[in-house]
């Protein structure tokens, strides 16, 4: 297998019910030296095209719709010839920054191959209704935008958000996986499952104030 995993981080803004944030975005990019899978398209088109280099992208993945994960996405599409693709649940997120749709959805178990390895969609709402992950077991880590996080869940304090959600997703989706798996953040350093096992609240434990 040839595929591997190259990372890059892009700066600029997080904007939501109407308080905007400076904010660092992990971009992940899952492939080999032919083709690739992008994964968010944070703050910065020129570093992500410089990071996918001469390669094929097959296509721009959105873990969700907040704006500083999916602000450059048609533009990212339009500069590698490739489809944005988000899960309909987020179409309500995705509508606050954009008025153009994605170009394909994003289903919970739906299986995405790039060279000689394979993403599956987990749908894990909580962070967002429509948030996902994307899970590379032959490569041993889960890519979990903002749903988890070294130390804890996702935020849940604004729109469209749930605490009890993303305390279930966690709970139901993620730590069904391995406990040796590592998980590639949106933002922040990379943690394992296991790791996170000693962090995250139980469903129906209440939110810390």
């Amino acid at each position: 297998m040839s595929a591997r995993i190259d990372h890059a981080v892009t700066s600029g803004t997080f904007t939501l019910d109407g308080e905007t944030f400076d904010v660092d975005n992990n971009v992940w990019v899952v492939g080999d030296d032919t083709e690739c899978v992008v994964i968010d398209a944070p703050h910065d088109v020129g570093a992500i095209t410089e990071l996918v280099g001469e390669r094929a992208v097959k296509a721009i993945v959105c873990t969700h719709a907040h704006d500083d994960h999916v602000r450059h996405a048609h533009a990212l599409g339009d500069a590698m010839g490739a489809p944005v693709w988000l899960h309909p649940d987020d179409l309500v997120v995705w509508r606050l920054t954009h008025d153009v749709e994605p170009d394909g959805e994003l289903a919970d178990g739906q299986v995405i191959e790039v060279a000689g390895t394979t993403l599956t969609v987990l749908h894990t709402p909580g962070h967002s209704p429509g948030s996902v992950c994307l899970y590379a077991p032959e490569l041993g880590v889960v890519f979990t935008g903002d749903t988890l996080f070294e130390d804890g869940p996702g935020a849940t304090g604004r729109s469209y958000s749930s605490w009890d959600v993303i305390l279930r997703s966690i709970d139901h989706v993620l730590f069904a996986l391995p406990d040796e798996t590592v998980v590639k953040t949106g933002h922040g350093a990379d943690t394992t499952i296991a790791a996170e096992r000693a962090t995250v609240p139980g469903p129906g434990s209440p939110r810390p104030e």
